[in-house]
């Protein structure tokens, strides 16, 4: 993949995360790049941010699937929201922020998918169709120990589809890379 992120940029980018969602809860304002931080990942990339509890449950996950901006500010961006706006959780709460795990996806510009060359733990999905579209990342399938069709089929889900919608016509099938990379709980 082209375009990866340096390791210590990587690790800028988990501290930032961390820090916007702080600055968010603490003094309940956004954090301004060029005011609260300098430029660390000029290139605008999608990303997601995803926010799992000490145990490991998932806390919080919301990205962006196009570049919307550089990847410095859709990181922060995309960590508040998944700390406070991610419907199917609480807010998080200041407590909760030092045990949380981070972990950031940036991803490669979506295409048209070959579905017979999806490779699990490379590819993330998106499945559409008329209004309806769901989102799976890389990641998820080999956390869940899916084959190529159970994921196809898990991203139909998650558009609110039949599993198999994949193959019925006037249904689009994309996938894209994810460079992935988190942090572990200060204890």
């Amino acid at each position: 993949m082209s375009g990866s992120v340096p390791e210590e940029v990587r690790q800028g980018l988990l501290g930032l995360a961390r820090r916007s969602i702080h600055v968010l809860l603490t003094e309940k304002r956004l954090l301004v790049r060029g005011a609260d931080y300098g430029v660390l990942a000029p290139e605008p990339r999608g990303a997601f941010v995803t926010l799992h509890s000490p145990g490991g449950d998932l806390r919080g996950c919301i990205g962006t699937i196009v570049p919307t901006g550089p990847l410095d500010e859709t990181v922060c961006r995309m960590a508040v929201a998944a700390a406070v706006e991610d419907p199917r959780f609480d807010p998080v709460t200041p407590g909760e922020l030092p045990g949380l795990r981070i972990e950031i996806s940036a991803l490669t510009v979506p295409e048209p998918a070959q579905v017979d060359q999806i490779v699990v733990g490379r590819h993330g999905l998106i499945v559409t169709r008329g209004r309806r579209k769901g989102l799976l990342l890389p990641q998820v399938a080999p956390e869940w120990g899916w084959n190529r069709l159970q994921f196809l089929d898990h991203t139909c889900r998650k558009a609110g589809l039949p599993a198999g919608a994949w193959r019925e016509e006037g249904t689009l099938v994309e996938w894209f890379e994810a460079e992935v990379w988190g942090d572990h709980p200060s204890s």
